[in-house]
């Protein structure tokens, strides 16, 4: 990055944030014990000063200590996760137990914890602030996000063993040091395991049904590694277009059973990577954990930070939610059957086979293939449509950027000007699939907007997704299932690049409940249905149409197509996760698998295989933030569909609604609570019918608790 755009934040320096074509796994560990080294000396200089603690002399600089440190270890820990090898899963595991000593170290410091709650006594109100120099020379929004980031901290004191002695707190440190390394464990089981398994194909008419495009990519795949014909994998790129669209009933057998058995005792790959005694483990030191801080259970520890109050608060959203999915998702699947026997003699279908008859039923039904869209969606045409929607939205603008520095030639860069004018944020963008790298679609803060001393350090995104390649000169093209990933995930970007908060702890998405963080990235979703939205962000890659009417009316009738099928399979995952953070004796692979096979007995409409080991690749709750949290996407689906419902009211692209959304939700960050937050856009509480509504469930709707 040149000079000039450095200028225009000097404290956003490249030159201190590692350059990750540099970053040596031999060098990993030693950088890390220099800068833990130097925050507890200073630490200790902050602890051991007489002054009154004040925000300006003790909170920023703790706040420029957990920078530097951040600095350090992101684009270590993000390489971890895109750039994966050997000698770096070793060094970063050693740091996990470094940082975890260093996290608890801190969470059980009681000189600090004291600090805290003397600077605490001066927010507590304006009066008091005013009379400690504190809130006088602040304006109101800054003085509500100091105070609430206090009010966290001093929770997370708690929450951290604040009050725990003796044998206690030695052994919370311990189950915090062993859940770092399980949880890192976990994750790399499945990804293991995802890139050791592969489909060798050599005879072509096994490829029927499968799109075009993936096949070239098999037959790119098997080139790589020197083989003849075609080499599919479990990345997702290959597993759903040929659940989907196979017609070679064996060949999606195959993929089935390896994808269902990852990283488990059974399947292709038994016991290679198996992640069931890792499981227990987790479980087991979760729920110590808990019990040893005065909780009954893990899953009452995890809502203490949650929007939810109460774990039975978030059983009955969940339960209530089924009873109203529930009937209709029966009629679904019946009417996949009906259709299986009616048209291809088939009675009854096998768990292969539900991706490939649900395909051929919705073309049937609705004239519609999702593969028909694909071309319509070129990878460039979407990120620049993208871009002009959230730009007619926020009245922001995105424009490339030359990287300071990439992990890999895929990799793009854009910085975010603002309303007013000026640089406001950065971010990276890693979209496509390739071994080394874990599945899925994620956003990462790499640096978190603050005030310091000198200015206001800008904040730094990480996007990521497992998109197809391009092949040849042609450009990626994506499902439509896909443009709503990417836009989901920059929903997210730009919840943490739009912050105007300046208070680290509660800027962008720091401090958000885990339950409510899901609200920008399902609101922008909606955008990617709308003609006049969707004629930004598609174009056909050889003529440059717009998506056909006809072909558009087609896929808002199938939009909720088997929508109850799949609200169910949300909701059998949420309360598995809820339950299995409930148990408190006994925790093991067994009772995993009993409490599964009760919750799906009780809300699942397709039933899985005995062979099914889905729990071994949950990596949102064992190796994720969602652990008995995993409820938080329908619950902030409630307040994405309402807050949308405004825009569904007043126009889709009217700026006065738009920049209401970024003032209440999109700049406030985790500086008030969410209830509060979404009650200043909306003008009353959350109300279930639009999510209802858009899932095509509402003729019957009743009232479904979300306060």
């Amino acid at each position: 990055m040149d000079k000039t755009v450095l200028a225009e934040n000097p404290l956003l320096d490249f030159s201190g944030f590692p350059r990750f074509r540099d970053i040596v796994p031999d060098h990993v560990v030693p950088a890390l014990d220099e800068i833990l080294q130097n925050n507890r000396a200073k630490i200790d200089g902050l602890l051991d000063s007489e002054t009154t603690p004040d925000w300006d002399n003790f909170i920023m600089p703790m706040e420029e200590l957990d920078d530097q440190l951040e600095r350090m270890w992101t684009p270590v820990s993000h390489l971890n996760n895109v750039m994966n090898n050997k000698a770096l899963q070793e060094a970063y595991q050693d740091c996990l137990v470094k940082l975890s000593d260093y996290a608890a170290e801190l969470g059980q410091n009681k000189v600090l914890f004291e600090k805290i709650v003397m600077i605490e006594k001066a927010l507590s109100s304006r009066e008091n602030g005013r009379e400690h120099g504190v809130y006088s020379d602040i304006d109101e929004i800054s003085y509500l996000a100091r105070r609430k980031s206090i009010q966290n901290d001093l929770r997370d004191f708690k929450l951290s063993g604040i009050d725990l002695e003796g044998k206690d707190k030695e052994r919370y440190r311990e189950i915090l040091s062993d859940l770092s390394q399980l949880t890192n464990e976990f994750s790399q089981n499945v990804q293991d395991a995802t890139d050791g398994w592969g489909l060798h194909v050599t005879d072509v008419e096994d490829l029927k049904g499968i799109p075009e495009s993936v096949v070239s990519m098999a037959l790119d795949e098997a080139r790589k590694k020197g083989l003849e014909g075609w080499q599919f994998n479990l990345q997702y790129p290959f597993f759903q277009p040929l659940m989907s669209h196979a017609g070679n009933r064996d060949l999606r057998e195959k993929m089935y059973r390896a994808f269902v058995t990852r990283a488990s005792e059974i399947g292709p790959c038994a016991g290679q990577w198996d992640n069931t005694s890792v499981m227990e483990s987790i479980l087991q030191l979760r729920s110590e954990k808990a019990q040893i801080l005065g909780f009954r259970n893990y899953a009452e520890y995890s809502v203490e930070t949650k929007m939810a109050s109460s774990v039975e608060e978030v059983e009955k959203f969940l339960t209530d939610l089924s009873t109203k999915a529930k009937p209709e998702a029966e009629k679904e699947v019946a009417q996949l059957h009906q259709f299986a026997q009616d048209e291809y003699g088939v009675n009854g279908i096998s768990p292969w086979d539900y991706g490939w008859f649900s395909e051929k039923l919705r073309q049937k039904r609705y004239e519609f293939s999702s593969e028909a869209l694909r071309p319509f969606f070129p990878l460039p045409k979407v990120m620049s449509g993208m871009f002009e929607i959230v730009s007619r939205l926020f009245g922001i603008e995105i424009q490339v950027e030359e990287a300071p520095q990439i992990w890999h030639e895929d990799v793009m860069f854009f910085k975010v000007i603002g309303v007013e004018g000026g640089v406001i944020g950065y971010f990276y963008v890693d979209l496509f699939a390739r071994e080394a790298k874990q599945g899925g679609a994620w956003m990462t803060d790499a640096v978190g907007r603050r005030k310091t001393h000198a200015g206001i350090q800008l904040p730094v995104a990480f996007l990521t997704c497992n998109f197809s390649k391009p092949m040849g000169d042609s450009p990626s093209l994506l499902l439509h299932d896909e443009v709503i990933t990417l836009f989901h995930e920059f929903g997210h970007g730009l919840h943490h690049l739009l912050t105007q908060i300046e208070v680290a702890g509660v800027a962008g998405i720091n401090g958000v409940p885990w339950d409510a963080v899901e609200l920008p990235s399902q609101f922008l979703e909606n955008w990617c249905w709308d003609r006049e939205a969707l004629d930004l962000i598609s174009g056909h890659v050889e003529t440059g149409e717009r998506v056909p009417d006809d072909l558009l009316e087609k896929m808002h009738q199938a939009r909720n197509f088997q929508s109850a099928m799949q609200m169910q399979r949300q909701i059998e995952f949420s309360l598995f996760d809820l339950r299995i953070h409930k148990e408190v004796e006994g925790i093991d692979g067994n009772m995993i698998q009993r409490i599964l096979d009760e919750v799906r007995d009780d809300v699942a409409v397709v039933k899985a295989p005995e062979f099914n080991r889905f729990q071994h690749g949950f990596g949102h709750i064992f190796a994720g933030g969602y652990a008995a949290g995993y409820y938080s996407y329908k619950w902030a689906e409630v307040l994405s569909s309402d807050a949308f419902s405004l825009f569904e009211e007043k126009g889709i692209f009217d700026k006065e609604t738009g920049a209401s959304f970024r003032r209440c939700i999109l700049e406030k960050g985790g500086s008030e609570e969410p209830a509060s937050l979404f009650f200043d856009f909306r003008g009353r509480e959350p109300d279930i019918e639009a999510l209802l509504r858009h899932s095509g469930l509402s003729d019957n709707a009743t009232p479904i608790s979300i306060e």
